[in-house]
C-alpha cells in the first residue's frame, strides 16, 4: 500500500474511491472500505482513501482539543489490512475548505482518473458542504465517474460512529467500544523512563508515552495485551494520576503497563 499526504502527489486512471475521516476505521467504516476494495478489484482497478488531517472540526470549528480514536499512520495501517490500494492523508486548511463540491471532484479526477465514488450515507464535500449524495451525482454525470450511497451500521443503540465511540472509551466503555470498532481499542507510544519505583516493588512496568492527540480511556487498571516487536503479551496496565503515589510533582496522568510474567 501507498500512504501519500497529498492528493496532487497521485496520477491514478479508473480509481475507486471513498472520502472521510474513517477515525477509528470502525465497523461502520468497514461497510464502505469493504464495498470499496471489493467492487475495485474485482476489476482490477485501485481502492484508493481520501482522509484528512487535522479534522475539519479542528479547522472549521476551533476544536483544539480534539481527540482521535486513530492518528493517521494508525489509520492507514487498518486500511491497508483491509486491502486498500493507496491512502491519501490530506493536509486540511481554510484554503482546502473553501473549494466548491465541482471545483474539489475535477482535482480529483486529474488526479485519481476516478471511476466509482463510494459515498457514505452523511457525505458532504466542498464550500458550506454542498457536495451531498445528490449533488457528487450531478458532478460525476458531468465528470465521468459515478456514486454509490452506502447506509449507515446500525445496533440497538443507534448508528455507529466515532463520535459515539469516543465518548465510550473515554467513560471507560471498553467492552462496548470495542464491539463498535470491531477489535480492541489500542494506544500506541515509545517506551520512556519512569521513576524506577515498579523494579523496586518486584512489579515493572512499561511507562507509554501518552499520545496528546489519542482519546483516553477513563482512568483504571485495564486487562490489555501489550504488543512489542509484534508480539503479544498479557499486560495489566494502569492508565490515571497513580494515586497510591501521588505528589504536587507528578499530577499528569501515565500509563503504565506490566507485562504478566
Amino acid at each position: 500500500m501507498i500512504h501519500t499526504f497529498s492528493l496532487d502527489a497521485l496520477k491514478l486512471k479508473d480509481a475507486w474511491l471513498t472520502i472521510g475521516i474513517f477515525d477509528g476505521v470502525h465497523r461502520g467504516h468497514q461497510t464502505i472500505i469493504h464495498r470499496l476494495v471489493e467492487g475495485a478489484h474485482s476489476t482490477g482497478e485501485p481502492a484508493v482513501v481520501l482522509t484528512f488531517d487535522p479534522h475539519p472540526a479542528v479547522v472549521l470549528g476551533g476544536k483544539t482539543d480534539f481527540k482521535f480514536l486513530t492518528l493517521p499512520e494508525e489509520r492507514a495501517s487498518l486500511l491497508e489490512t483491509m486491502g486498500v490500494d493507496f491512502v491519501i492523508t490530506q493536509k486540511f486548511d481554510r484554503e482546502f475548505a473553501n473549494q466548491t463540491a465541482l471545483d474539489f471532484m475535477t482535482r480529483i479526477c486529474k488526479s485519481l482518473g476516478l471511476k466509482t465514488l463510494i459515498a457514505g450515507y452523511d457525505t458532504a464535500l466542498g464550500r458550506g458542504r454542498e457536495g451531498d449524495a445528490k449533488r457528487l451525482t450531478e458532478i460525476g454525470q458531468s465528470l465521468g465517474y459515478t456514486v454509490e450511497v452506502v447506509q449507515p451500521l446500525k445496533d440497538g443503540n443507534g448508528v455507529i460512529s466515532s463520535t459515539r465511540i469516543r465518548k465510550e472509551v473515554s467513560d471507560g466503555m471498553i467492552k462496548q467500544a470495542a464491539d463498535d470498532l470491531g477489535r480492541a481499542y489500542a494506544i500506541t507510544g515509545p517506551v520512556v523512563h519512569g521513576v524506577g519505583r515498579g523494579h523496586s516493588i518486584n512489579i515493572p512496568t512499561a511507562n507509554i508515552q501518552i499520545p496528546k492527540q489519542k482519546v483516553m480511556p477513563a482512568y483504571g487498571i485495564y486487562a490489555c495485551k501489550a504488543w512489542v516487536d509484534g508480539e503479544g503479551y498479557p499486560a495489566a496496565t494502569s492508565l490515571g494520576v497513580r494515586p497510591t503515589f501521588y505528589t504536587s510533582e507528578t499530577p499528569s496522568p501515565t500509563i503504565e503497563a506490566h507485562l504478566l510474567n
